[in-house]
């Protein structure tokens, strides 16, 4: 059976690291750059619709009584504005749009990607390295936009006795600068962590019932189980600090004094 996009589907294979590899589905130069269609876009396009699609359908309802769909919608709305609210403040919540729809597309490409098959776009630094750099563009624009140059006293801190500030400032460039580094880095290597253990789990067991330990392969595979589980749980902690850590960024955008 010839598959219609080859790639679109990872093949079986013993590299755990197979897993990550990106295929073009459909071909397409622009002027020397490569815009090709490939798996990583696919599976983006497939996350990104599944969660329209239930978000959708929990709205569409809005009856008095919500039905578990419209409950679920609901507190997903109120989860992510608390967040916000706690994290950033009232004046927080004009972004409240922009930390829902990061929450929910990470959360559902980390989901989607657990599913056999599938591919794990947040698993690729090109992807969570975008997200991280979006993010970091919007404070910096943002806090200049409200605060004019008064958003660089994000680097003074009030109270701080002047010989310090000569130390201290350098620190506080640096790790302002190292933001979008360590926000994609800390979700991209999360999840493709997480897929190397699952894949090297189930290899084991593939392995020892090929070698005739049928009897032994049972451990890797009792072991896949709680590993799964652990996974899930990952994917929306992943989702969940991303997000924490935006609306942090961004109430330094909004108070860079405070």
């Amino acid at each position: 059976m010839i598959m219609p996009f080859p790639g679109l589907f990872p093949t079986v294979s013993t590299d755990p690291i197979h897993q990550f590899k990106i295929f073009s589905l459909l071909d397409w130069n622009v002027a020397g750059y490569n815009l090709s269609f490939t798996n990583s876009s696919f599976w983006m396009m497939v996350s990104t619709g599944l969660v329209l699609g239930i978000l959708g359908l929990a709205a569409s309802r809005g009856s008095l009584i919500p039905n578990r769909l419209q409950s679920l919608g609901e507190l997903s709305y109120g989860f992510i504005a608390d967040m916000v609210r706690s994290t950033a403040g009232e004046e927080g919540l004009k972004f409240f749009p922009f930390v829902f729809t990061l929450f929910f597309f990470i959360l559902g490409a980390n989901i989607v990607g657990m599913f056999p098959y599938a591919f794990t776009t947040t698993s690729h630094i090109a992807v969570t390295g975008a997200l991280a750099i979006v993010v970091i563009l919007i404070v910096v624009i943002y806090g200049i936009y409200k605060n004019g140059l008064g958003f660089f006293g994000l680097f003074a801190p009030h109270g701080v006795p002047l010989p310090v500030m000569f130390f201290l400032v350098p620190i506080e460039i640096i790790s302002f600068l190292a933001r979008p580094f360590t926000l994609g880095m800390r979700l991209f290597a999360n999840m493709m962590a997480g897929h190397i253990m699952l894949k090297l789990l189930a290899i084991f067991v593939v392995m020892m019932a090929g070698a005739g330990l049928a009897w032994a392969s049972w451990v890797p595979y009792v072991l896949l189980i709680p590993v799964t589980g652990l996974e899930f749980l990952v994917a929306f902690l992943q989702a969940y600090v991303f997000s924490l850590l935006t609306c942090v960024y961004l109430k330094d955008a909004i108070h860079p004094q405070h």
